[in-house]
């Protein structure tokens, strides 16, 4: 890699490219566009009102928003000026943005809208000193200490702070912290990982080498910029001189989708498995000439993929058999997805096998891959030479992974972060000799492809001294239709319980045709014949499951699990803890009639 760090990569990219388009973003309901040029102009202009504003080589910079563009002026603004930016979830409390400000020194951050900047402003009303910086232009703000972003990027003599842009870039060391990103934390408070400009051009190294990515791709950036893996994807569309779409709302992710016909993106499990359970609810309910039009369709696709995939020679009546099946269903598939991808990957959670096939035999290959945010975050993929279902891939080029005694996969290597910010103990506990412990359990087959099982702290042990992995149950009942979030219990208990959380819509809908009487949720989720429905669900998708592993009881429940309440993370991860505390009785009654 020609770059010794991400300022100079964005400054050479920008000269590269300069009249193609970088990036687009939604404004009063019309996507917009802005080439290279006028990014870069953005992010020096930026960049030399950091400086203004006597923001020091290493000083922390907040940036406290959903994603938008003013987001990426920002984060590069800052690599430019020397400072270190501090993402915070745009979903993160009063109180979770607090601790964060605290921790990492922040004196300096910018507010994405009214959420984000009431609560930092309830933070510097409680004695914090801040600047902050809106990007909402229509906010009523308090001037004495805020401004709006066009404004405080508006200084007089943008060329006298040149020459000190220029100095601090030449500064700027391979193991220099770029970044400090606050884990999400299911349990306690968020660590700061710091990532360093050599951390992630391991990444980028790893990714150049088996992603045919190019000038001519065009991204769309729905994840939270705040999590590493759309960080790091992002850098590396700016990289290859591709376009990102910013999408703001992430509710808004299927639509946009269709509306921007992305060529390559990230994302999570989740996405897919709500296309597939709607694709598959549509199937379930059609008549039968079109499921076996579906049905056939998806062999078809499958056996020709298969072939193309082994670089096999393909029958002509294949071909053609293919060609009627993808203009007929497959193409419309592809088209819930925004059509034809030239990369599409899944990271952050299991994506179950069945999903990934599905996804395949339509002409869809998701990569999907494994790492974390201590890990800049890749430490293994599929790619699209190289790939097999039901693993996340072999380990990327120079890194080293070992599986403990425990099963607990751990890492070493360049990606492997600098440390946790403020807090040497953990990082003592987390890196031993180099090494960093992922709390992962998992292994690789004969071919070197590893397969991760589950979290060490989640894993459940019954009473009956049975140790059962968590996650492969959620993900295999989590992909009905009818669900939208599951957690097992069964911790220290004789069998696996589960709380489930109904897809409400689907739910309602349902309930209407059957003729189903109710006055509120409540009185839904707790309707015998309801109860019958979710338990014939959930019996269908657990038949690859071992008898232990099978959840023996549930409990509907009448709400969505939340960020705000505390019990999941901005990255969707389940905070165990909280949800047994939290539901104690309902999970209490699960067992008390044994």
């Amino acid at each position: 890699m020609k770059f010794r760090h991400i300022g100079q990569m964005i400054t050479e990219k920008v000269k590269e490219q300069a009249g193609h388009t970088a990036l687009k973003f939604k404004e009063n309901d019309q996507w917009k566009s802005v080439t290279y040029s006028e990014f870069g102009e953005k992010i020096n202009r930026l960049a030399c009102a950091l400086i203004n504003a006597n923001v020091k080589k290493g000083d922390k910079v907040g940036i406290y928003s959903a994603n938008r563009y003013e987001w990426a002026v920002t984060d590069f603004a800052c690599i430019l000026s020397g400072a270190v930016s501090v993402p915070i979830y745009a979903t993160n409390t009063k109180e979770q943005a607090g601790f964060i400000i605290k921790d990492a020194g922040i004196n300096l951050i910018f507010a994405g809208n009214e959420f984000q900047y009431r609560n930092i402003e309830v933070i510097v009303s409680e004695g914090r000193k801040l600047k902050v910086i809106s990007y909402d232009q229509k906010l009523n703000i308090n001037p004495s200490f805020a401004q709006y972003f066009n404004d405080f990027m508006d200084i007089k003599n943008p060329l006298d702070f040149k020459d000190e842009i220029f100095n601090r870039q030449e500064q700027i060391k391979k193991d220099d912290t770029t970044t400090i990103i606050y884990t999400s934390g299911t349990t306690g408070n968020p660590k700061g990982v710091m990532l360093t400009h050599g951390n992630l051009f391991h990444q980028f190294e790893a990714v150049e080498t088996n992603f045919n990515i190019s000038d001519r791709d065009t991204s769309l950036c729905f994840l939270p910029l705040s999590h590493v893996y759309e960080r790091m994807w992002s850098y590396y569309i700016y990289l290859k001189g591709a376009s990102n779409t910013y999408l703001e709302d992430p509710k808004k992710v299927i639509e946009t989708l269709k509306e921007v016909k992305p060529t390559a993106m990230v994302s999570v499990p989740r996405l897919y498995e709500k296309i597939y359970a709607a694709v598959m609810n549509s199937q379930e309910t059609g008549p039968m000439f079109k499921k076996k039009l579906f049905k056939n369709a998806l062999k078809t696709g499958e056996a020709y993929y298969t072939k193309l995939k082994n670089k096999e020679h393909i029958p002509f009546g294949l071909k053609l058999k293919h060609k009627f099946f993808d203009l007929a269903v497959l193409s419309k598939i592809r088209e819930l997805v925004g059509g034809d991808k030239n990369f599409f990957s899944a990271g952050g959670a299991p994506l179950e096998k069945s999903i990934e096939e599905f996804f395949f035999a339509c002409g869809l290959l998701i990569c999907q891959g494994y790492g974390l945010t201590e890990t800049s975050p890749m430490i293994s993929y599929n790619t699209p030479e190289c790939f097999k279902f039901g693993t996340v891939g072999k380990l990327v080029p120079n890194c080293r992974v070992r599986i403990a005694g425990t099963g607990e996969i751990q890492v070493k290597g360049a990606q492997v972060m600098k440390g946790y910010y403020n807090n040497p103990e953990k990082t003592a506990e987390a890196i031993v000799d180099g090494w960093f412990k992922t709390g992962d359990v998992g292994e690789f087959d004969k071919d070197g492809f590893l397969r991760i099982t589950d979290r060490i702290k989640d894993l459940i042990i019954t009473s009956g001294g049975k140790n059962i992995a968590p996650q492969h149950i959620e993900t295999l009942v989590g992909k009905d239709f009818f669900i939208e979030q599951v957690v097992a219990i069964g911790d220290n208990r004789k069998f696996v319980s589960a709380l489930v959380v109904p897809v409400f819509e689907a739910l309602e809908t349902w309930a209407q045709k059957k003729g189903i009487p109710y006055n509120s949720i409540e009185d839904l989720v707790n309707h015998p014949k309801v109860i019958k429905f979710y338990r014939k669900r959930i019996d269908h998708h657990s038949k690859l499951l071992a008898q232990y592993e099978t959840i023996k009881k549930f409990k509907l429940v009448p709400r969505p699990f939340t960020i705000e309440d505390g019990e999941i993370t901005p990255t969707l991860k389940v905070k165990r803890k909280n949800i047994n505390t939290k539901y104690k009785d309902w999970i209490d009654a699960m067992y008390a009639d044994i």
